[in-house]
């Protein structure tokens, strides 16, 4: 049995699987920021009740490992009928893990505006929305750059659990070529250093955001 090395070929369906791998974060930043958005609010909520909702919704999603929340969509749905794509099931997996933990961050941004900007927004009779949209939130949102940025990282990173439901990304790939070239040293070092590739520059990215943060806050 003729055994291929791993060269050009091999690296070029590393990089094409690199895609998946970056559309598969895209996906689930955008729709768990989307959720998790809403959930944020819920948390701050002045119902009581609604606050509860938001909140044990987050401790279930971090208290869940994301290989389950991943196991329970795709074969959990296909014993009930659904049958849902590698792709689909990996995207709302990763959805719903994202927006629990950028549901979280984002709650602590939120509160972390000083309570004498809501105070003053009171005083000038703006309605909940408007206290939200026109001096908390544009707050908030500067304080929430560099953990969300940080977070993205590890999203990138988790995406390589997909694999074990045959969602061929960076990490699957990788697998597949080491299987034909039954070279691993050579090949996870290819996947290794895509990884680092795409997470260096968000991790240095949200260091950056930190340390200017830290400097207009001081002024």
């Amino acid at each position: 049995m003729t055994l291929k090395t791993f060269g050009f070929d091999q690296f070029g369906f590393l990089l094409f699987s690199l895609q998946w791998t970056l559309l598969l974060t895209v996906i689930a930043l955008i729709g768990g920021g989307l959720l998790g958005f809403g959930v944020a609010l819920a948390r701050t909520s002045q119902l009581k009740p609604v606050r509860v909702a938001a909140a044990t919704y987050i401790q279930v999603i971090q208290g869940i490992p994301v290989l389950m929340i991943l196991f329970l969509s795709y074969y959990g749905l296909s014993l009930a009928g659904f049958e849902l794509p590698p792709l689909i099931a990996a995207g709302a997996s990763m959805t719903i893990y994202a927006s629990g933990y950028l549901a979280e961050i984002w709650r602590g941004c939120i509160q972390a505006v000083p309570k004498q900007q809501w105070e003053a927004s009171e005083s000038l009779a703006m309605t909940r929305l408007q206290q939200y949209r026109y001096v908390v939130l544009p707050q908030a949102m500067r304080i929430s750059l560099p953990p969300t940025v940080g977070f993205a990282v590890q999203v990138v990173k988790n995406t390589s659990i997909t694999s074990i439901i045959g969602f061929v990304e960076l990490a699957r790939a990788g697998q597949l070529i080491n299987n034909a070239t039954f070279q691993p040293f050579r090949v996870f070092l290819a996947v290794a250093a895509l990884y680092f590739v795409v997470c260096y520059p968000l991790s240095q990215l949200s260091r950056l955001l930190e340390r200017r943060l830290h400097v207009g806050s001081s002024r």
